[in-house]
């Protein structure tokens, strides 16, 4: 299939970086991908900022990984400097040096970015293209033969791959879904800048494999995989997933990428509340509290009867493996306890887990079903019902759970800033 590509870019998107990621450090041990992170991030900084310290920490950090490079094959490849065995992922064992998908792709961001900025000088600026084609250079390299390094190849089904980890003997990579998505960031970046039609084609070729492939990285209800060949759900990478199908979603204009990033969202949103958590109500009535075990088995459970609407304080709100979301309880006779959420008897106040969507996506209104629509938790409770006649297509861009609802933010004229929850829409 073939995307259409976004028009506002990604202006330097977040990028997860390591907290052992120390700023300015040199050690020729550190992999080339901690560096290449950690200099998208100040460019992003800069552009936020416009302070210059962060494009000199940009520049240091390109400028580090190009000088270590190796020229090989007619590309640039960015060597991890040490022998390597994943202590969970069988069969990923590597000398130094070894080469990856996921910091060959980051590099290609880099340098593209770097190469496309107006703060850096005309010069230098060709340097980062010369460095940004080497980088490309490098994802044009299948795995043919005996020939290598390379980190780029098709799989059984003929899909195309960037691989994280690539492995020789064919189909034993381990197909790694953030790293390969990390990577293809990078050709958007090379394509916004370059227009080169090899680029067009090897990202539209990647969204196509993501595509194919988002029912083996997801588990319904449950965290999404971290690999395809060994199929372990990980938490720590379950909310990357998500960002990153969102950037997708942005850059190719498709909103299949959409889909996926909420439907990962809804499977397992992310349990933090922050430091100060979050006001939580339960109405009167009976509820049941509960303590689990890792594996979601209860440990105990007890009743609590309220006779009037009772708020607290909630630290947690996650997903119970094998059961729906629940709320940590920090104070009062539920403290320490876990409750369901219930709209509206058991809800979090606020707006957590907001997604947005560029450009905009649509929902239907049904003829004559009135649908109460509220403004944001900021603005107060404000309601008004809105109805249509005749069943009515109204665009919105954002979604976001809002006191316990799912809800979307209309952007239709006469309805625009309101939001209309999803499940009275379709």
């Amino acid at each position: 299939m073939a995307y259409t590509y976004g028009e506002q870019g990604r202006q330097g998107s977040a990028r997860r970086v390591r907290g052992t990621d120390v700023p300015g450090a040199r050690e020729a041990s550190r992999p080339p991908r901690w560096e290449l992170q950690y200099g998208l991030t100040n460019l992003a900084s800069h552009r936020r900022t416009a302070e210059s310290h962060f494009l000199h920490r940009a520049r240091a950090q390109a400028d580090r990984v190009i000088e270590r490079r190796h020229d090989l094959r007619g590309a640039w490849f960015f060597p991890y400097p040490f022998d390597f065995k994943h202590q969970v992922h069988t069969g990923l064992t590597y000398k130094a040096p070894w080469y990856s998908g996921m910091a060959q792709g980051e590099a290609l961001s880099l340098f593209s970015q770097l190469a496309g900025y107006a703060g850096v000088p005309a010069a230098h600026r060709a340097r980062y293209r010369a460095a940004a084609d080497g980088a490309f250079a490098s994802l044009l390299l299948a795995n043919e033969g005996d020939r290598r390094p390379w980190v780029v190849a098709r799989d059984g089904q003929h899909q195309l791959w960037i691989h994280e980890y690539p492995i020789d003997k064919p189909g034993t990579s381990d197909y790694t879904y953030n790293g390969f998505m990390f990577a293809v960031l990078g050709l958007w970046d090379y394509y916004a800048l370059s227009r080169n039609s090899l680029a067009e084609q090897l990202f539209d070729g990647a969204l196509t494999t993501l595509d194919a492939y988002f029912p083996q990285l997801r588990n319904p209800g449950w965290l999404s995989n971290y690999c395809h060949t060994h199929a372990i759900p990980t938490d720590t990478y379950h909310s990357v997933h998500i960002d990153l199908l969102r950037q997708l979603s942005w850059l190719s204009g498709s909103d299949r990428f959409a889909v996926q990033s909420d439907m990962l969202t809804d499977d397992y949103p992310p349990p933090s509340l922050g430091k100060a958590g979050g006001l939580a109500t339960l109405d009167d009535g009976t509820h049941t509290l509960f303590r689990f075990a890792e594996n979601g088995a209860v440990t105990a459970s007890r009743a609590l009867t309220l006779s009037r609407p009772w708020q607290c304080t909630a630290s947690r709100r996650a997903r119970i493996q094998g059961r729906g979301i629940y709320l940590l309880i920090e104070d009062g006779p539920a403290a320490g306890w876990q409750v369901a959420e219930r709209f509206p008897a058991v809800r979090l106040h606020g707006e957590w887990c907001g997604s947005d969507y560029r450009p905009a996506r649509a929902v239907t209104f049904s003829a004559g079903v009135s649908v109460v629509c509220r403004k944001h938790p900021e603005e107060g409770t404000v309601t008004r019902t809105v109805t249509y006649p005749k069943a009515t297509v109204v665009s919105y861009d954002r979604r976001a759970v809002i006191d316990s609802r799912k809800m979307v933010r209309l952007t239709r004229e006469e309805v625009a800033g309101w939001w209309a929850p999803t499940d009275q829409l379709h």
